[in-house]
């Protein structure tokens, strides 16, 4: 099984940006993804890969962007004019079976990392 490690999170001021890295260790899943949890809300996924295919989730498409570096083994996701309602918890995830239909269902995903926390302050 993959070993995932996000790092790239923090506190931002609204209209800022960030971009988070997923590091992974042996081999990653046919899908990557990103996913985010604020507090009280269920996981829900941000952005997702499967080779050259990407999808976005309404709120973020435009803004976000998921990238993959094969030669570092290293997903990232660029995030642009963040909003405070980008504040959560993100998640990296790779899955080893999955559709371009299934990117953005974390239950498609098996690996998960722990998570860096993003901030936005308006």
């Amino acid at each position: 099984q993959v070993r995932l490690v996000e790092s790239g999170g923090g506190s931002v001021q609204a209209g800022g940006s960030l971009r988070l890295s997923c590091a992974a260790s042996g081999r990653r899943g046919t899908c990557m993804g990103w996913f985010r949890q604020a507090p009280g809300k269920k996981r829900e996924g941000v952005a997702g890969a499967l080779a050259a295919a990407t999808r976005y989730t309404d709120s973020v498409n435009g803004r976000f962007t998921i990238s993959k570096d094969n030669t570092k083994n290293t997903l990232y996701l660029q995030m642009n004019s963040l909003k405070p309602e980008d504040t959560a918890m993100y998640y990296c995830a790779s899955a080893d079976i999955c559709s371009i239909s299934g990117l953005l269902n974390p239950v498609k995903y098996n690996s998960w990392g722990q998570g860096t926390q993003v901030t936005v302050s308006s």
